[in-house]
């Protein structure tokens, strides 16, 4: 028996007569998997310590030898982290859904996709997932290829391309696959960290936030989530996607590196990651006398923890505990209508020829 192919719809499928005894046959559609990095289930000790284990158990993301890391990682790191991230966790958890405010605007995002691509005849399925904690991408690929998804896109939800993010995300597919008999065509999202509509989108979104201020900054700082120095040597592009990505936003505003400047966050452990860091240079900033910041996230998809409570809340005080007196932070492109037009725009670039 030959499958139907992808042009098929689904009366075409239910018309397949199959021989007797066949097992049940479902094919000819398209999936969508929308996956971003992940998310605990509750803010808990022991949810909390499940999550930061496989996360930092991930060799893309630390990747120091297994005998000099493991030994730090579950000697100290899951001794007391779990405890402090949860507390963090806590301050922006979505109390009404009880789940971090990721999953809400990733599931969001998923939900909003399907709508605005349209399930073509039944053809088209969107699904979302996470690299680390649940739903997993091993669980999502399955569903999808129940459904009668024999091609499948796979969209890492990173504008800018690192080795500990979008690969991972794409090792993790791999593996998956490896446990399947009938296994879908697969097609990754590259990195769209120069996209015109993407750099199109932020200005925009910057502009729209500010035009609400009570102030006009002095500097906006768009903060990228660091990686280490020695993964940049090694030849992650990561750094380089995110200056493009800056000098692009900036030759859009029309305004220079004096307004719009580059830095990093969220490092971890003793090597030098990435700099300027983000926390330092909002505090020289403030000490210099800069009264007036605002700061973005373009590398984020989605407002998670490290937006919210590092940003909005931890970088804002370091600020105004320095002599800064006006700081305001510019939310993700999340799930509205600048977000999803980007979300949109690289689906149906992507799935051309397929759909």
């Amino acid at each position: 028996m030959t499958a139907p192919d992808s042009s098929s719809t689904q009366s075409d499928m239910q018309q397949v007569k199959l021989p007797e005894a066949h097992p049940p046959v479902k094919a000819g559609k398209i999936g969508v998997l929308l996956v971003n990095l992940g998310t605990p289930d509750d803010t808990g000790y022991w949810s909390m310590r499940r999550y930061l284990r496989e996360f930092l158990s991930d060799k893309r993301v630390i990747e120091w030898p297994k005998i000099l890391w493991y030994p730090i990682l579950h000697g100290i790191v899951l001794m007391t982290r779990p405890k402090k991230s949860g507390a963090a966790y806590d301050e922006i958890w979505n109390k009404e859904r009880d789940e971090s405010p990721l999953r809400t605007i990733t599931r969001s995002q998923s939900d909003k996709l399907a709508a605005l691509i349209g399930d073509a005849g039944g053809r088209v399925k969107v699904d979302w997932a996470m690299r680390y904690g649940k739903p997993s991408i091993r669980s999502k690929l399955q569903k999808l290829k129940d459904d009668g998804c024999d091609r499948i896109l796979i969209y890492p939800l990173y504008p800018q391309y690192s080795a500990s993010t979008t690969a991972t995300v794409n090792d993790e597919v791999c593996k998956a696959l490896l446990e399947m008999r009938w296994q879908p065509a697969i097609r990754t999202v590259p990195p769209y960290h120069d996209d015109e509509v993407y750099v199109s989108a932020l200005a925009t979104s910057l502009r729209e936030h500010l035009a609400k201020e009570s102030f006009e900054p002095d500097m906006v700082l768009t903060s990228y989530h660091g990686i280490p120095q020695s993964y940049f040597r090694k030849g992650d592009p990561y750094h380089c996607h995110c200056q493009k990505t800056t000098r692009l936003m900036r030759e859009h505003l029309g305004w220079d590196k004096d307004k719009l400047q580059i830095t990093f966050q969220s490092r971890f452990g003793p090597e030098e990651w990435l700099q300027p860091y983000t926390d330092k240079t909002v505090e020289k900033l403030a000490k210099d006398g800069v009264k007036k910041v605002a700061v973005m996230n373009p590398g984020f998809v989605a407002d998670c923890l490290e937006t919210l409570e590092e940003i909005a809340g931890e970088a804002g005080e370091i600020f105004e505990e320095n002599g800064g007196e006006h700081f305001t932070h510019v939310p993700c492109l999340n799930d509205s209508d600048l977000g999803m037009k980007v979300i949109e725009h690289i689906v149906r670039q992507e799935l051309s020829g397929w759909l």
